[in-house]
């Protein structure tokens, strides 16, 4: 049964007639050789582009943009491996179509292979009996080890032609149950009817995903991401920036390989911690009754009036003394120049703006006999008004904006009127920046408020170089103007602004680098959104205006609990057009294992939504003692493909394809085998249960429980 595409098993001979894979294998040969000429177009183009020598003018800019291209392109050919081709699709009257995870055409431009984004495309995923969008049939491809091991039909007419293929379920179940890597993978060949409606769905306002364990959020979430960058105008030709937000580490890790094998790069992905420096290091509060107080948007509000505290009009005047007299700021002036400051520009940048306010109010007021840009050189050069404006608009970081507040309970009660003196005492603590992850919201809040104080001093002292620059080629200019025999001519050409660009180029000293993660995106996915604060929800809002977002999660993992619903839940955070997308069938957990996961959920939340799972493992959840874990791993380990992770086991170490996590270090992620030690470690209430929900349901084909 082997050919150079078709590797099917003794057991198949049916499927390995000719006149069943024929067309198959020329195809898939035709693709395979376009895929190694494009390679090797690729690479001569990007040899001969880097060899190019005449960058002058756009040139070189364009050089660069086309070596960026072609080292994209290349990338995506050397990962697109022999599974390239998911299936193909036959129409009801045409030749049949194949899908992939790109599209391809031959020399001449005959299409070989349709991008699955494509409208085209979209049968193969959503067709079914009841509606079979103009299809005879369907058929997916099983991949392994370079060849096709296995395919199945599904037949949407009365043709029985090919009934050796049509044992649909037996090999989409063997494809489910197959062994997992250290990374996800792709698994566009599977993926169902209601996966794909909610992948191809619209990107306006928000998506809501929801389902429990195995419905393949996750799957979902990744994939409509790398539909949304190909089909959607706002996000083509990187227009607009996508952010993947997961629950920890570990996650985007296990996912970091799915948009790049679907030829998606430069997603950004982070943790909502990442998004301030050293967040994602932060221990958790240790008291329940701070934490509830740091996760509403109320408290987040605080970083308002927290800020406008020092953008406030001084009561008094300050004299600054210059060569060209004496200049006074009185407060009218101070007040007319803060007002002028426009909103919505972050505190610290925005201190430019009340520079060039507050020069404009004292040139413009001036009685001097002095050219007004050499005046405002001068100002601006005063160290008095330097410490005058330091004063009334202080640079300020946000960590000690934040650490104000937990150490200065009159500054915390003034910004958040809201808070009790009890509660004002309670969010106090010695060491201000002794910070926790309910820390980050505020943090994060504030430096977007306040932007970033480093560049508003960097830009600073690049304006003053520049005046010094001008200054000296001032001085330079009126040199040469004094000793030239034709004084007219050579005055006009170095005063004129051209000139004096070139001798003075400022372009690259006020140059301040943008926090990639701090928006604005035009799209946002964020997985285990269940577990998310209000305070947290505002990190997302702020950094999404569009309000287009992607979330995915489950109620029933939620480990505080969620007595409300999520358009509730949505809605007091700001988000109110929802399209609700539910996935209620389990593709990963075994029954035998979702069986006792869902015992254990339901006893502590009882409406809980518990999918059904789809297939049976054969192997029922064994039970064993705690001194036994070494030897579970390794006996399994002996004789089994895949992956194993080990929850709750203490001073047991990771290894080769064995993880140890904790319940919430596990979430979003799978293995072939879970080991699940001392259940009871985790403790009652929903809490307890939801850590031990979501431990079980990891397991893609046993669970082994160790008490």
């Amino acid at each position: 049964m082997t050919s150079t595409v078709f590797r099917l098993p003794d057991t198949a001979t049916g499927k390995a007639d000719p006149s069943l894979i024929a067309a198959d294998t020329a195809r898939m040969t035709a693709i395979a050789e376009r895929v190694v000429e494009q390679t090797e177009q690729a690479t001569a183009e990007l040899s001969a582009a880097r060899l190019a020598t005449d960058l002058r003018g756009g040139a070189g800019v364009e050089r660069d943009l086309e070596i960026r291209r072609l080292e994209s392109r290349l990338r995506t050919l050397s990962r697109l491996g022999s599974d390239l081709v998911l299936g193909r699709i036959d129409p009801v009257d045409g030749d049949p179509v194949y899908i992939g995870r790109i599209g391809l055409s031959d020399a001449d431009g005959h299409t070989l292979v349709i991008d699955w984004r494509t409208p085209d495309a979209a049968p193969f995923f959503a067709a079914t009996l009841a509606d079979p969008r103009g299809l005879a049939g369907r058929r997916h491809y099983r991949w392994a080890r370079g060849a096709i091991v296995d395919y199945w039909d599904e037949r949407f007419t009365d043709d029985e032609s090919s009934s050796a293929a049509l044992d649909a379920q037996s090999s989409f179940i063997a494809s489910l149950g197959a062994s997992r890597s250290a990374t996800m993978q792709s698994v566009l060949g599977t993926i169902a009817a209601d996966q794909d409606a909610a992948i191809r769905a619209s990107s306006k306002g928000v998506l809501l995903v929801d389902g429990g364990p195995g419905t393949g959020k996750t799957v979902v979430a990744l994939h409509r991401a790398a539909y949304l960058l190909y089909a959607d105008p706002r996000l083509q030709a990187g227009r607009g920036r996508i952010l993947i937000v997961g629950p920890h580490r570990p996650y985007l890790a296990y996912i970091a390989d799915v948009l790049p094998g679907l030829g998606e790069e430069g997603v950004t992905a982070c943790t909502l911690a990442e998004t301030v420096p050293g967040g994602d290091g932060y221990p958790p509060e240790s008291d329940a009754r701070v934490t509830a107080l740091k996760a509403t948007t109320a408290m987040v509000d605080a970083i308002e009036p927290a800020v406008g505290f020092y953008e406030e009009p001084p009561r008094e005047g300050v004299d600054v003394d210059t060569d060209y007299g004496t200049f006074t700021v009185d407060p009218a002036d101070w007040t007319e120049a803060l007002r002028a400051v426009p909103r919505g520009v972050p505190h610290n940048e925005a201190r430019d703006d009340l520079w060039a306010v507050l020069l404009d109010i004292l040139v413009d007021g001036a009685d001097v006999d002095v050219d007004p840009q050499t005046l405002r050189a001068e100002l601006y050069a005063n160290a008095d008004l330097h410490r005058a404006v330091g004063r009334v608009w202080p640079l300020i970081e946000a960590a000690d904006l934040v650490g104000d507040l937990w150490t200065v309970p009159a500054y915390l009660r003034r910004c958040a009127p809201h808070l009790s003196d009890g509660e004002v005492a309670m969010l106090q603590r010695a060491d201000p920046t002794a910070w926790t992850a309910d820390d980050v919201p505020l943090l994060d809040a504030a430096r977007r408020r306040l932007g970033d104080p480093g560049a508003a001093r960097r830009a600073a002292r690049a304006r003053v170089e520049t005046a010094e620059r001008r200054r000296v080629m001032d001085a330079v200019v009126d040199d040469l103007i004094a000793g030239a025999d034709d004084m007219g001519a050579l005055a006009t050409m170095l005063r004129a602004e051209d000139i004096q660009g070139v001798i003075v180029d400022d372009a690259d000293l006020v140059r301040v680098e943008p926090d990639a993660l701090a928006g604005p995106f035009a799209h946002i996915v964020v997985d285990e959104a269940q577990e998310l604060t209000d305070a947290q929800w505002r990190m997302l809002v702020d950094r999404c205006p569009s309000g287009s977002m992607t979330i995915v999660g489950d109620r029933a993992q939620a480990r505080d609990g969620f007595a409300e619903s999520w358009a509730e839940r949505l809605a007091r955070v700001g988000l109110h057009e929802v399209t609700t997308r539910t996935l209620t069938v389990n593709y990963r957990t075994p029954e035998e294992v979702m069986t006792v996961a869902a015992a254990q959920i339901r006893g502590a939340v009882p409406d809980a939504e518990v999918p059904s799972a789809v297939r049976s493992a054969g192997v029922p959840v064994r039970e064993g003692a705690v001194a036994d874990l070494g030897a579970v791993v390794d006996d399994w380990l002996a004789v089994n493909d895949g992956t194993v992770c080990v929850i709750g086991a203490h001073g047991f170490g990771p290894r080769a394809r064995v993880a140890v996590l904790t319940p919430g270090t596990a979430k979003g992620l799978e293995f072939d085998l879970v080991v699940l030690v001392d259940p009871d470690q985790f403790g009652g209430g929903v809490a307890g249960a939801v850590d031990r929900y979501v431990s079980m349901t990891r397991s893609t084909r046993e669970l082994v429980v160790l008490r």
